[in-house]
């Protein structure tokens, strides 16, 4: 069932997956919190912020399915079997019917991604671009929260919603938005991560993690979903 702008509260069973992924987070340095206003996402990002203020973004709100809420996709290729399948084949310029488009949800996450940015570089302007190594997307390896600071390394938590989180990974990473159904999964709860490096574009993100739901599952399961 689509229920993109049904504004919903989290369930027991979807509080208990938010408080999970808190455990995971204790004591993980978080700066920010950004939330999309929807009750869902706010009420997991409050879960997870205990003290930390929480900035609400519009900009995050989930795709508008307009007519299509509420009805699950059998209904809705009963319904509009044209209209669907242009949707199935290009949901970026493809509308709900009075709804929206991946591109128009693309539209306000590269001015939420590039806002963000801007925000978080030490002087609020760009920073300059500085000389990447070989192997750019090499691992790190763990770092102390010491040297994680003298770098100036902001970390920055969004909570959104699954059409939402595919739609802003296809803008950071240069990935055709008409690809985020068919390219990237996003469960419930999980975590994926971002880098940026001083001076990158919004489109310019490395993927250091991608949909990892660990801390749902029990020892000895795919920590993936």
């Amino acid at each position: 069932m689509l229920g993109g702008r049904l504004d919903l509260p989290l369930t027991a069973g979807g509080r208990a997956e938010a408080e999970a992924l808190a455990r995971r987070l204790n004591g993980v340095r978080i700066d920010r919190i950004f939330s999309s206003p929807m009750a869902r996402a706010l009420e997991t990002a409050q879960v997870i912020a205990t003290t930390l203020a929480i900035d609400v973004d519009e900009r995050l709100r989930e795709l508008d399915y307009g007519r299509w809420e509420g009805l699950t996709h059998a209904e809705i290729e009963a319904r509009d079997p044209e209209l669907w399948g242009r949707w199935e084949y290009d949901p970026a310029s493809t509308h709900a019917p009075g709804g929206e488009s991946g591109d128009d949800v693309a539209v306000r996450l590269r001015g939420f991604l590039v806002d963000l940015l801007a925000s978080v570089s030490a002087s609020g302007e760009a920073a300059r671009r500085r000389h990447r190594p070989p192997d750019a997307g090499g691992s790190r390896g763990p770092i102390s929260e010491d040297r994680a600071v003298a770098e100036g390394e902001r970390r920055v938590l969004v909570v959104a919603h699954g059409t939402v989180n595919r739609i802003l990974m296809c803008v950071a990473l240069g990935v055709p938005v008409r690809d985020f159904r068919r390219r990237f999964i996003q469960d419930r709860v999980n975590l994926t991560v971002l880098r940026y490096e001083p001076g990158d574009a919004r489109d310019e993100a490395q993927l250091v993690l991608a949909n990892d739901v660990g801390h749902l599952r029990a020892p000895g399961v795919a920590p993936w979903g």
